[in-house]
């Protein structure tokens, strides 16, 4: 730990490896073994996990660039088994909701910048340069290509792959690609969901939903009347929850997708 600046009420759990010129602040807590490269910052209010690996010149809980902060205790809650990559930036939460949330098993990239308050699930990757704004809500397996760019208050669903360079101003429900500007619908993923053990019996049963929701021609109204008819499964379900809790609004379909 030669030449890092360790503060004296940060708590480092067993076996953390923090490389020289690393700056740990006070009210920092660190899981056991992580390791924690040189040039990275943690400023108070972070919470690290267990086995978790920050790459250089990372920037963990600095305060919000939100114009709205106004200096009130709030925390960054990461959790165990991720992977933080080269000059990623992660800010606190607000008043808001007190804290942003990194789940577990995720890879964010170099460059990328999660913004206060946004709640990322677990098993995610953010490709290089993606960035959030505030308060956004990424579920589980999802996949983002490099330089995303994600409006506050949006959802994604789980599942859900963004091309590279997607500007991203509406929702995008589960098990879903996203492409083109503006962001549109582009078929199932049916490779991401092959490759978590997904039947081709339950890939079928999702690409007809969404065969009414995006491409019937269907009011949207009409639509979700029309897939709450289908057989009910576990993952119709899920996708009619994720419809239920959208505040933006749907990103557009695309009539003439091939899945």
């Amino acid at each position: 730990m030669n030449d890092s600046y360790i503060h004296k009420g940060a708590k480092i759990g067993d076996n953390v490896t923090i490389d020289p010129f690393a700056v740990i602040h006070d009210d920092v807590v660190i899981g056991n073994n992580c390791r924690i490269h040189s040039h990275t910052t943690i400023y108070p209010g972070a919470r690290i996990g267990e086995r978790c690996e920050i790459f250089p010149c990372a920037s963990i809980a600095a305060v919000p660039q939100d114009l709205k902060f106004r200096g009130e205790y709030s925390v960054v809650e990461i959790g165990d088994d991720n992977r933080i990559r080269e000059c990623v930036t992660i800010n606190r939460g607000t008043a808001a909701s007190g804290k942003t949330i990194i789940g577990n098993d995720n890879l964010i990239m170099a460059y990328s910048h999660i913004a206060h308050d946004c709640r990322i699930g677990n098993h995610c990757v953010l490709a290089n340069g993606t960035t959030l704004a505030g308060h956004i809500e990424i579920d589980d397996w999802v996949l983002t290509g490099g330089v995303a760019a994600i409006h506050q208050f949006v959802k994604i669903g789980q599942h859900a792959i963004l091309m590279g360079g997607s500007l991203v101003d509406k929702d995008v429900p589960p098990f879903v690609k996203a492409a083109k500007f503006p962001l549109s619908y582009h078929g199932v993923n049916s490779v991401g969901l092959e490759r978590r053990g997904f039947t081709q019996e339950q890939i079928n049963d999702i690409q007809s939903i969404y065969r009414v929701l995006f491409q019937s021609g269907l009011p949207y109204t009409e639509a979700v009347d029309r897939i709450k008819q289908l057989p009910m499964t576990p993952n119709l379900q899920i996708i009619l929850d994720f419809l239920n809790r959208s505040e933006r609004g749907l990103m557009r379909g695309y009539v003439n997708s091939k899945e």
